[in-house]
């Protein structure tokens, strides 16, 4: 990674909706070499993805929850099954310790989140506690500077 890279990255998490020109301008470059870049580092996994972000609230999920669940004898491949194929589970983690994995789960109410969770007790025991507030909320991971060993 170097110090070229490191500076799209930082233009692309202010703001991910650049066009390749106006990033190509701001890290001083032509749009086609800028272009080439971005695709070398998508190719290469460091960007992984562009996705745009909706307020639950806004769909009518009021409630946010994470659901630990500790799978019973053989059910570990059935909750990332039902993970899988459950919209409102928009992150899924397997995990260490005794709970195997983690679920962070949107519902319109508590009943919505009971369903969701009824889901996952089939499959072994659940912990779930609700998310009150989100102190820090999804943001980029911080890019070290090649150049001068800190942290943009």
């Amino acid at each position: 990674m170097d110090s070229v890279n490191t500076r799209l990255l930082a233009e692309l998490h202010a703001d991910p909706r650049l066009s390749m020109s106006e990033l190509a301008r701001r890290v001083g470059m032509s749009a086609p070499a800028v272009t080439e870049r971005v695709q070398r580092l998508q190719r290469a996994g460091v960007i992984a993805g562009f996705r745009m972000e909706v307020a639950p609230e806004a769909l009518g999920m009021t409630v946010t929850a994470l659901v630990r669940v500790r799978p019973g004898p053989g059910q570990l491949p059935r909750v990332a099954e039902a993970a899988r194929r459950t919209p409102n589970v928009v992150e899924c983690h397997r995990i260490t310790g005794e709970d195997c994995f983690i679920l962070k789960v949107h519902a319109p109410s508590m009943a919505g989140l009971e369903e969701i969770i009824d889901r996952f007790v089939i499959h072994g025991q659940t912990t779930t506690s609700i998310v009150v507030s989100t102190p820090v909320p999804l943001r980029p991971l911080p890019i070290p500077d090649p150049d001068e060993g800190t942290v943009r």
